[in-house]
């Protein structure tokens, strides 16, 4: 199966475009769900045979689950159809990895690859000027309109006090939490007038700048992608599945559980343990020995 051409290559699977959402909802309803058997039995025939029929019915029967976790990200302002489309992606990428034998529920594994993708999707979307560079910042992204609706519920606006909560909980800086509201909604200013009456200043007044000079931020620039260039070197030495695994447990923020991974995987929580501590193992070994290799070049 190839997997760039997402679910055009997979037979019976509505046009979305062409048919649009109303008609797309209605027809994928007619896909039934899958005995814990089937699916077993339909990713046993893509392991052995390749046979892209059984792939085909795995996906065709989560199109509904796709559509639903498609939905809950249409706050981001894209379009929904081309949310959808990319929760397929990630569907037919699950349905291509997915092993059987080990237990798990197609479900529980496809809905990790339709996140990814639609999560990728809408990182590309929004350049990283809007949303910013750091994991935290990225994060703050995603969950701002949900911590507040927790702090605030549904229709409340953005306050300083909501504003620094929020801050605390992602660490991140009251500042960022104000500018990436008004980034998300468009309606918001830095320069607005808090307080009352001559005691009233611009919001930017009330927040603390903590940002480095201009050398400590050169300085932190040149270490942060010494480090990522010596890391990304170092897990060359790792499988995809290493990879995959050391990169949720040890580079994710916050990290994936163990459980999420065993299901991701279709294998045991204690393999997932072992794979993160033996990929760690070689990363650790391959820097060290980069760094060796670096400071011999220099000494030359």
């Amino acid at each position: 199966m190839q997997v760039q051409n997402a679910t055009a290559d997979v037979t019976g699977v509505p046009a979305l475009q062409s048919s649009g959402l109303l008609a797309y909802s209605a027809a994928i309803k007619r896909f039934g769900f899958l005995e814990r058997g089937r699916e077993q039995q339909l990713a046993q025939r893509w392991q052995e045979r390749r046979d892209k029929s059984a792939t085909d019915e795995l996906v065709t029967s989560h199109l509904r689950l796709a559509a639903k976790v498609a939905r809950g990200y249409k706050g981001y302002g894209l379009p929904i159809a081309d949310l959808i489309a990319e929760a397929n992606l990630g569907l037919v990428i699950a349905a291509s990895r997915f092993e059987p034998g080990h237990g798990a529920r197609f479900s529980s594994y496809a809905v990790w690859w339709i996140k990814a993708t639609v999560h990728e999707y809408i990182l590309r979307s929004w350049s990283l000027v809007k949303i910013g560079t750091t994991a935290a910042q990225k994060k703050l992204f995603f969950r701002l309109r949900g911590e507040m609706r927790k702090l605030a519920g549904e229709t409340a606006a953005m306050t300083p006090e909501i504003a620094q909560a929020i801050a605390d909980k992602l660490e991140v800086t009251a500042r960022d939490v104000i500018e990436m509201d008004s980034r998300l909604c468009g309606d918001l200013s830095l320069n607005a007038r808090v307080g009352d009456g001559d005691r009233s200043t611009e919001w930017e007044a009330t927040l603390v700048d903590d940002a480095p000079d201009a050398e400590e931020i050169v300085a932190e620039h040149d270490e942060t992608s010494r480090r990522t260039s010596a890391l990304r070197a170092a897990m060359e030495v790792l499988t995809e599945r290493e990879r995959r695994v050391f990169e949720a447990r040890r580079l994710a923020e916050p990290p994936v559980t163990l459980e999420q991974l065993a299901s991701e995987l279709s294998i045991s929580s204690e393999r997932v343990r072992q794979i993160e501590t033996s990929a760690f193992a070689k990363v650790k070994r391959a820097t060290i020995q980069g760094a060796r290799a670096g400071n011999d070049a220099m000494a030359a």
